[in-house]
């Protein structure tokens, strides 16, 4: 009991990070990306900021180390401030799943730089660094699945013809309902684990070619 106590505590100590760091960069990014675009909203809801209060749902913080499935302050967007709103609706719709990859990218580039400095790394500090690489590609993973109310869905309903996307807009009702189904079964493992060795491979084999 008390074993499974302390894997517990160690894994949500050095997890924190890594989940605080995947939320703020992926609201960030969303909001960013859609005042680059013409919608100033997210700058008048305070949003422009890597401040995580600005970011982060308490709530959906805890959800995140009970069920393994939370949330963070969506960012609010006017798309009928976009100059063109079907492409740049797509396009701020990637940006937050898109930074989270960039930032395991990074991550992953700091790691082997540190590795050949030999620089002194605790294992604390390395359960750390992985878990932030890990987390962001999850959060990656996790968000582009086309399913309501995540990224994916955004993207799907974008690209579809309009009466098709029109009647898909109906499942966003039962969305909740979804996410639980799919975090129940084994059907998001088999999505994400084979997804997330195929990004991490290609982060590798990137990284490998120069470092």
């Amino acid at each position: 009991m008390f074993d499974d106590f302390g894997y517990f505590l160690i894994r949500a100590i050095t997890s924190l990070p890594g989940i605080i760091i995947a939320m703020v960069i992926h609201e960030w990014a969303h909001a960013r990306t859609a005042y680059a675009l013409g919608d100033p909203t997210p700058r008048m809801m305070g949003r422009l900021t890597l401040n995580p209060a600005a970011h982060i749902d308490l709530i959906g913080l805890l959800m995140l180390f009970i069920v393994h499935f939370g949330w963070a302050k969506p960012v609010q967007v006017n798309p009928y401030n976009f100059r063109n709103p079907r492409r740049d609706d797509i396009l701020v719709s990637l940006a937050g799943p898109g930074a989270n990859f960039v930032t395991a990218f990074v991550t992953l580039i700091v790691m082997i730089i540190l590795a050949k400095m030999d620089f002194p790394m605790s294992e604390g500090m390395q359960l750390v660094f992985s878990a932030i690489m890990i987390i962001n590609i999850n959060f990656g993973i996790f968000n582009l699945i086309p399913i309501p109310p995540l990224d994916g869905f955004h993207v799907l309903k974008q690209i579809l013809p309009y009466e098709l996307a029109e009647k898909l807009e109906g499942l966003e009702r039962y969305s909740f309902l979804i996410l639980i189904i799919i975090l129940m079964t084994p059907i998001i493992s088999v999505i994400f684990v084979p997804m997330q060795r195929l990004v991490l491979g290609i982060f590798q084999g990137i990284v490998g070619i120069f470092l």
